[in-house]
């Protein structure tokens, strides 16, 4: 039998939580203000004003996709989504405040509004974990399969393996039983299986379309995996001319000249903020350091593919003993090659720190897919069809991928620099400011608790 998914009904009950945490906020500066024997025109009129802001939030949520929390979604993405959300909604009150005739409410918005935003922050972020950790629990899980395997499918299982929190539990499918349409549905009903993951290789035509009848007629979901090595389908969205569906070129956010603005503005501002603030009395304490430890110049400049892969030279604080390989081979687990105070720069990503020169130079941004190696690029990119959606925007000082774990030279590199571009490739295409304020706010904690992946 298929499990019950549980938090398909937690949605209606997530809304109302939100909807008593606003009106709570509210009526407690309200009655801070007042008391309860104010009026009844000032009863109605923030009655009035509690609906509006209600009825605000949720058709917002509709636009910023809030309770649209699929199993797969990760926290970055949430809270990039959260953020949002309520940064708009805190916008909506201001603009309430400034029209309304409530004194209480035009003297405490400001303190409404962060109320408003520490609150729903907190109180949205407990529950997401929650569901996280029912799901690692064995919890509200979704039976899965999948029936043949390539690069694609084993990127897949691998992330489906390693995020528990996902909730998904994979039934291996016999191999030598592949093409028995019989035992397929047999398994099916046996296993209570929810989504067939299929990718675009091993099938004949006829096979395909009997496998999808069959899916249809047992109430079977199929989720289909492109090719990563051969297709550039993240480059199209689905489109149509009357009611037929066409893939059409996408427009990425930051082909919008009103974006590549906003994010230049805000990578001059961040990294000369960084650069006064911080860099002016941390960078002579990690040059002392670096010269106490070990021979050679401070910083490392390496050559490194740009913006539609123009070069231009990284800076870098010198983490290694100077050696002839530095650009030819990448750091490996216990690489001796790197000093004593290299491997805890390393480690706190403190060795990044002078691309902020790179960034008001305009050769980087805070935020982008991070530079490889020379040599590391034109490897890949002869085996990975995607791995050019990383020069589509600038590189950054740290990214998506990163603060996701995909950091580092160790382990199977080909599956981790797949997982790479597929991040890299994401950020791309779901560029926004917030999620460049949520990456960077992880990052920093990264730096503060230390990148175990950094090596």
């Amino acid at each position: 039998m298929q499990k019950i998914r549980y938090s398909r009904y937690f949605k209606t009950v997530f809304i109302l939580l939100d909807v008593l945490v606003i009106a709570g906020v509210f009526m407690f500066f309200f009655l801070k203000n007042n008391d309860y024997h104010s009026g009844q025109d000032i009863w109605e009129q923030n009655i009035l004003s509690i609906i509006l802001l209600t009825l605000f939030w949720i058709l917002l949520s509709g636009r910023t996709k809030l309770y649209s929390v699929a199993r797969n979604l990760t926290y970055t993405i949430y809270l990039e989504r959260l953020v949002t959300h309520i940064f708009i909604f805190i916008f909506g009150v201001i603009l309430l405040a400034k029209v309304s005739n409530n004194d209480f409410l035009k003297m405490d918005r400001f303190y409404i509004s962060l109320n408003l935003f520490f609150l729903l922050f907190i109180i949205k972020s407990i529950v997401f974990f929650t569901l996280k950790y029912l799901r690692i629990l064995g919890i509200n899980y979704r039976n899965i399969m999948f029936l043949n395997d390539d690069s694609s499918t084993e990127i897949l299982r691998n992330i489906l393996n390693e995020r528990k929190d996902y909730g998904f539990k994979i039934f291996e499918y016999p191999k030598e039983e592949r093409f028995n349409f019989e035992k397929l549905i047999d398994f099916w009903k046996e296993k209570g299986i929810h989504t067939l993951y299929l990718s675009s290789t091993g099938f004949e035509q006829n096979e395909e379309q009997e496998i999808f009848r069959l899916a249809e007629r047992h109430k079977v979901r199929v989720s289909l995996i492109p090719s990563i090595v051969k297709n550039n389908f993240f480059q199209y969205d689905l489109g149509y001319i009357e009611m037929q569906p066409i893939l059409v070129r996408s427009k990425f956010p930051l082909d919008y000249l009103t974006n590549i603005i906003l994010k230049r503005t805000f990578d001059i501002l961040f990294s000369a903020c960084v650069l006064v603030l911080v860099c002016t009395w941390l960078f002579p304490m990690i040059a002392i350091l670096i010269k106490l430890d070990s021979k050679g110049s401070v910083l490392f400049l390496q050559k490194r593919y740009g913006f539609h892969d123009e070069v231009f030279h990284c800076i870098k604080f010198r983490t290694m003993h100077v050696n002839d390989d530095s650009s030819k081979a990448t750091t490996k687990e216990n690489d001796k090659r790197i000093t004593r105070i290299g491997r805890f720069l390393r480690k706190t990503s403190l060795d990044e720190m002078p691309q902020f020169i790179n960034v008001l130079k305009g050769e980087m941004s805070v935020v982008g897919p991070r530079p490889h190696m020379l040599l590391v690029d034109d490897f890949y990119k002869l085996k990975i069809g995607r791995y050019s959606v990383r020069s589509l925007v600038k590189p950054g000082v740290t990214g998506l991928a990163q603060v996701n774990g995909l950091r580092g030279d160790t382990g199977n590199m080909e599956i981790k620099m797949k997982k790479r571009i597929l991040a890299d490739a994401f950020y791309v295409k779901n560029w926004s400011l917030s999620l460049d304020f949520v990456i960077i706010l992880k990052t920093v904690f990264l730096v503060i608790g230390g990148d175990k992946n950094a090596n």
